[in-house]
């Protein structure tokens, strides 16, 4: 029997793959529609061959999050979610575990465009970027630009060094910057020797040794708010906060009272708590600079995550394997198997 696959959302540039994939797998796509429309195909048979999907990472606007609510209602025979993104905080994945449905998302696709994005927030927060920016469109030229400060020196905390986090360690290098990290574990010695990074064993010394934070973790139950107005008051003062992450790792009501009281010198800030909504006192504040959510929005690599997506959705199909499972799933009795990466992914 051909192996049914579901497309829910939209692809931007691996049409043509996924198209491809036509061969060998009968496709059905959710490009448009509601949740609503989802849960009713879901349980109206529509998708009772279905094996696996690819799901967009625009797609929780159609379908809104793969909570459990949205996990118990797809069929039997459903047993993979590649899901395209880093981050996978839409997606419940205990609920997912209990039905055994296995999850991949995209990291390494999305390491160097974010942490190229990165830098960019961290000197562009140190530079003070946002004054000058905004002066010379106003036709003030310097205007009331602060003076800012070098990177050369300073002291760059990492708060999770996977593959985003050493990859901004290796550019900060350049920079003539110091790395300390704080992490779940303690990085292997082939990985952290080639950083010249030192691991810090708890966040608050991290935190008195920041002249810059930058967030490069999940978030997950455990990690939401892990920066609030407790850990703030540990900073060191005149930090500057970086987060390229997902903005609910910081409670953001606390973030603007500190960057107010100085305790915070600048933030640059790629993501939000309350996504697209942006907290009031961020956009009033000059010494926040700030994007809307670009850290992949590259050709190259949105390509890259897109063709990820589609590997991990035929290695699973074909082989019951996977390239990048998340975490929680790795070594789970009833999971996958990881496929060892290779050039092609």
């Amino acid at each position: 029997m051909t192996p049914t696959v579901l497309c829910i959302g939209t692809l931007s540039d691996a049409e043509a793959e996924w198209q491809a994939l036509g061969a060998k797998y009968k496709l059905l796509e959710f490009r448009s529609g509601t949740r609503a429309d989802f849960l009713a195909n879901c349980r109206n048979g529509v998708y009772d061959d279905v094996v696996a999907c690819y799901r967009s990472n625009g797609s929780t606007r159609l379908t809104g999050a793969f909570d459990a609510e949205l996990v118990d209602a797809l069929p039997k025979a459903w047993r993979y979610v590649a899901h395209n993104g880093a981050g996978y905080d839409t997606i419940d994945v205990d609920a997912c575990s209990k039905r055994r449905i296995a999850v991949s998302n995209t990291p390494i696709a999305v390491d160097d465009a974010t942490a190229d994005v990165g830098i960019f927030l961290m000197l562009g927060a140190l530079r003070m970027a946002h004054f000058s920016i905004t002066a010379l469109r106003a036709g003030n030229w310097l205007g009331a630009t602060p003076r800012g400060h070098d990177p050369r020196g300073k002291t760059l905390a990492i708060l999770g060094m996977g593959g985003i986090g050493r990859a901004l360690a290796h550019r900060a290098r350049a920079f003539g910057m110091r790395i300390i990290y704080h992490n779940r574990h303690r990085l292997p010695t082939f990985l952290e020797s080639p950083l010249g990074a030192e691991y810090i064993s708890t966040l608050d010394e991290l935190l008195s040794r920041a002249d810059v934070l930058s967030l490069n973790l999940a978030l997950n139950s455990s990690t939401r708010h892990i920066l609030g107005a407790a850990k703030l008051a540990k900073v060191k003062p005149g930090v500057v906060i970086v987060n390229t992450a997902r903005g609910a790792l910081i409670d953001e009501d606390a973030l603007v009272d500190a960057l107010e009281e100085g305790r915070v010198s600048a933030v640059g800030l790629d993501v939000y708590e309350n996504e697209p909504r942006v907290h009031e006192g961020l956009v009033r504040n000059q010494r926040a600079f700030l994007l809307p959510h670009v850290g992949t929005y590259t050709v190259e690599t949105s390509r890259k995550m897109e063709v990820l997506v589609l590997r991990n959705l035929e290695a699973a199909v074909d082989g019951g394997r996977m390239y990048t499972l998340v975490q929680e799933q790795r070594g789970l009795e009833w999971a996958p198997g990881v496929e060892e990466m290779d050039e092609g992914v």
